[in-house]
């Protein structure tokens, strides 16, 4: 036989490795394509599975990408600032929230961890205050303002309750009756048909 009869009969082995390669090669980008592209749901999911196993880190960090990956989504900013604000971290579920927000301006969640947690933010902040007894002139004021605003808005009297014990108010009360019981005796003693008018 001859080189040139040779070379058809080579050829047949150099393009069945040539095409075992191509097909070797494009079977790991088609998996990895089906892993780069992850759903708001796998990510809920994994989070769900971090957190049940302790590690919040890793549970933030999943929740970024995805805020990454959905930039219009607003489930992973609500997830974080509700994770944040159960961990008392309030400033951070404010930033989280409000990131919601900007998603959903609606969403009632977002909107009551925002407010819930700059209550408490600012609760805390005046109590420090008037334990150092520096509430006084501007702060005084938008403390009373904003004190008035929340009774307005929460339809209440008293936002916090007298801590006081009932037993003081109830002798009061008692007494009260007590004192006015007697004074009716009284008046009726004296003019016997008092009652009768």
């Amino acid at each position: 036989m001859t080189f040139e009869r040779l070379m058809p009969l080579a050829a047949v082995p150099i393009t069945c490795v040539m095409l075992l390669s191509a097909c070797a090669s494009t079977a790991p980008a088609a998996s990895h394509a089906a892993k780069a592209a992850p759903t708001m749901a796998s990510a809920m999911a994994e989070v769900d599975a971090a957190v049940l196993a302790g590690q919040n880190d890793k549970a933030y960090a999943i929740l970024k990408n995805a805020g990454t990956a959905f930039p219009t989504d607003k489930t992973p900013w609500v997830r974080m600032a509700q994770m944040h604000f159960d961990s008392t971290n309030y400033g951070e579920a404010i930033v989280d929230a409000l990131e919601a927000l900007e998603r959903d301006p609606d969403d009632t969640l977002a909107n009551s961890i925002v407010a819930v947690s700059g209550l408490r933010v600012t609760s805390k902040a005046l109590s420090d205050l008037s334990q150092k007894n520096n509430l006084t002139g501007n702060v005084r004021t938008e403390a009373q303002d904003l004190a008035k605003l929340l009774r307005t808005s929460l339809n209440e009297d008293v936002l916090v309750p007298n801590n006081r014990p009932a037993a003081p108010r109830v002798k009061e009360a008692i007494r009260k009756a007590v004192g006015a019981a007697s004074t009716a005796r009284t008046t009726a003693s004296s003019d016997p048909f008092g009652a009768l008018k």
